[in-house]
């Protein structure tokens, strides 16, 4: 009877602990990798030095939370890049010169996502192959509109993304906000149930007389919104348009997802561990650099930092059970 106690002890302990692993890990990685940066470089401990080093995990941060949503649902979405690509366009040909013409662009496309949405849904299609196809729809949207890279971001824009506040550098303010809102609205509101459930336990939630296709056409439509945001900052961040700026952020946002502790079976998530995924891995690209890693083998050993944080995730979230 005492063996069996302790192993409930310690089921509950692995339970309490789960959401602090889903932080705490990618945390540690980002910590580390800070570390050595400053080990390097000290320079690089200052405010313009963190300015430098997470202004561009901005725009991945916002991708990366909408990639969350999507598998939040148990879908997967392989647009996300061709997507923020496709409104860097929009916001560098039309933001400035015709606000009116860019916002109603936006409109329609967080519109379309949400049809995406419906789509699977009511054909019960696989978001896979629906999201690949709609990533090339919106490439092939931004090549039309801008066929190589230009335009110009309004000066408000640049101006927001170079901005210095007090105390704090922009991107670490972004990302606390980000992660707060997130957290609020996915694990601490009733709401934010109902659209983990939407995922985790689809017909509970139906049964319980919430509709399923509604819920979903809201979440693929926040998603949505999340890409324009990160198409948006990034317009900020480049000054200029590209159709082919962020291919890199489909599988840099699902790496985000799964190394903040998110899983495809959908329903679990945490957006407080995807914003510190989105920073990790971003952060990654620099630390190579300051190692000296060749350009042709980073790519990889990004993969291989990815693959060290998930499975030391895994090795406790076991032990701990």
């Amino acid at each position: 009877m005492a063996d069996i106690a302790m192993s409930q002890r310690n089921r509950d302990l692995g339970r309490r602990l789960a959401p602090a692993l889903q932080v705490g890990l990618p945390a540690v990685a980002l910590l580390v990798m800070l570390a050595v940066i400053f080990w390097i470089r000290p320079a690089a401990m200052s405010y313009f030095g963190f300015m430098l080093l997470f202004k561009l995990a901005v725009p991945l941060m916002f991708a990366s939370l909408a990639q969350m949503l999507v598998i939040m649902l148990g879908d997967i979405d392989l647009s996300i890049g061709s997507f923020v690509g496709f409104v860097t366009c929009v916001t560098a040909l039309y933001l400035d010169t015709s606000p009116v013409l860019a916002i109603a662009i936006y409109i329609a496309s967080i519109i379309a996502y949400a049809a995406v949405g419906l789509l699977i849904h009511l054909r019960q299609l696989p978001s896979i192959i629906v999201t690949l196809g709609m990533s090339f729809i919106w490439l092939g949207i931004a090549i039309i509109i801008l066929p190589a890279p230009g335009g110009s971001a309004p000066a408000w824009l640049t101006g927001f993304m170079a901005w210095k506040p007090p105390v704090l550098p922009l991107p670490i303010i972004l990302a606390a906000f980000a992660a707060a809102v997130g957290h609020i609205i996915i694990n601490r509101s009733s709401y934010g149930a109902i659209l983990r459930g939407a995922g985790g336990n689809p017909r509970a939630i139906q049964r319980a007389g919430w509709s399923i296709k509604m819920i979903r056409a809201t979440v693929y439509a926040a998603a949505g919104l999340l890409g324009l945001i990160a198409g948006v900052t990034l317009t900020g961040l480049t000054t200029s348009g590209d159709p082919n700026v962020a291919p890199a952020y489909t599988l840099l946002g699902v790496g985000a997802v799964i190394l903040g502790g998110g899983s495809f079976t959908g329903g679990i998530v945490s957006p407080a561990g995807t914003v510190i995924g989105a920073f990790t891995l971003a952060l990654a690209g620099s630390l190579l650099s300051f190692l000296q890693v060749p350009p042709t083998w980073q790519i990889g050993a990004q993969g291989g930092i990815l693959f060290l944080v998930l499975a030391g995730r895994i090795l406790l979230a076991e032990k701990k059970s």
